[in-house]
């Protein structure tokens, strides 16, 4: 009877030290505070990025429009502002003779700037840019040009008004015909790459 009882309280001994267990570390319940500062902080962010959107859209819009001069505008604007020099004929004639030059090259994107006048109108011959009078018109008029430019010689006004003539004619000949506007919208014009400061240089 007594080694009964024993075996039953060992048994029962051992039982309650295997139903022990590690008390667990406390369990860590979010906050609903956390929540919604996680939630404002995505409206913020959503928010600056509108704002620079928004932004970048204005300063796009506001950004003002390149208006586009054609070349033939600016070569005939170029070639009234010479008569300003008719007095001084070798600062005449080079202005005239580089504005026909520069209006040629951006009219046709015949690109000849450290050329000679005898290469310039070589390589012009090769071409179908100017009809055979036009060539010859030409020639002559930056040959006479190249006279006063280099050879000392000076001119009278009258010859000067006629160089002046020559060079405009030229342009008005040449200069594209007017694009007919459809309705609702503009006439188109033409496109210049560049400014007279950095084409005359």
């Amino acid at each position: 009877m007594n080694v009964g009882t024993t075996n039953a309280g060992l048994n029962l001994a051992g039982y309650g030290t295997n139903g022990l267990r590690d008390i667990k570390p406390p369990v860590e319940i979010p906050s609903g505070w956390a929540w919604v500062w996680w939630g404002l902080g995505a409206l913020a962010l959503v928010a600056v990025l509108f704002w620079a959107w928004r932004y970048w859209q204005r300063r796009r819009t506001l950004q003002p429009a390149i208006t586009v001069i054609p070349a033939h505008v600016l070569a005939k604007q170029k070639l009234q502002e010479a008569l300003s020099r008719i007095g001084q004929p070798k600062e005449f004639c080079i202005l005239v003779s580089d504005t026909v030059r520069w209006y040629l090259e951006q009219r046709f994107d015949f690109r000849a700037p450290e050329r000679t006048t005898e290469e310039f109108l070589y390589e012009l011959q090769a071409t179908n840019l100017l009809t055979p009078d036009q060539k010859q018109s030409l020639g002559e008029f930056l040959n006479r040009c190249d006279l006063v430019k280099f050879a000392r010689y000076e001119p009278g006004e009258p010859e000067l008004h006629e160089l002046h003539g020559s060079a405009v004619r030229l342009v008005e000949e040449t200069e594209p015909l007017p694009v007919a506007a459809e309705p609702g919208a503009e006439a188109a014009t033409a496109n210049v790459g560049s400014t007279w400061d950095s084409a005359l240089k």
